[in-house]
């Protein structure tokens, strides 16, 4: 796969994961569960997305 295919996909998955989970995140703390009930999750979510982005990154951006 060419350069600019792998940075334009991988850009585009891991912006699409990192804006469905923080959303979800958002929609849980902010709903039913409250702060308190959601942060468990919010931690999680934060930990998922910053590996999501360092695997980006990795495989995408870094010359190796």
């Amino acid at each position: 796969m060419s350069y600019t295919v792998k940075l334009i996909v991988g850009l585009i998955g891991t912006a699409l994961l990192v804006i469905f989970v923080g959303e979800l995140s958002h929609s849980i703390s902010t709903g039913f569960a409250g702060f308190w009930g959601g942060l468990p999750f919010m931690v999680i979510v934060i930990i998922v997305c910053a590996m999501a982005i360092y695997d980006y990154w990795d495989e995408c951006i870094r010359k190796k």
